[in-house]
């Protein structure tokens, strides 16, 4: 998975730590029962990570896609649609009724993609679309 989440950052000029520390914060992670990880492929081309969490507003946790990537060359066949239903299934499975999942604003193919699987960034009734801040607490960029 690692190998994989390294150049898809790299592919959108995005820091990244390596594939050394991801496959150490991977293997942590994946030890717990709050963070699933979906591949397809062999060897994997394509991974789904998600995470999933308590919420006061919903009965079963809220999952968070972290990350949703099919290599470039094997993008366009359907591998992201089959990664995200699959992801959902897990949500549900896990007694979960929400699905989150962050995307630039700038990312328009991206952003079109989740509309096609019928996400939105609207409430319903609201006229403006949601937005996502965030802060980086600690570390170099704080």
């Amino acid at each position: 998975m690692a190998e994989l989440l390294d150049p898809f950052n790299r592919e959108y000029d995005t820091p990244t730590p390596g594939p050394a520390v991801l496959s150490e914060r991977l293997r942590h992670l994946l030890a717990g029962d709050r963070t699933i990880a979906l591949l397809t492929g062999e060897p994997a081309t394509g991974l789904a990570l998600l995470t999933l969490r308590p919420n006061v507003w919903y009965e079963g946790p809220v999952g968070l896609l972290d990350e949703l990537y099919v290599a470039p060359h094997l993008r366009s066949q359907g591998l992201g649609a089959r990664l995200l239903q699959a992801a959902e299934q897990v949500v549900r499975d896990r007694g979960g009724e929400l699905l989150e999942i962050n995307v630039d604003g700038e990312d328009h193919d991206t952003r079109r993609f989740y509309e096609r699987h019928g996400y939105t960034c609207r409430e319903p009734g609201q006229p403006e679309g949601e937005l996502y801040y965030h802060r980086v607490l600690g570390g170099a960029d704080a």
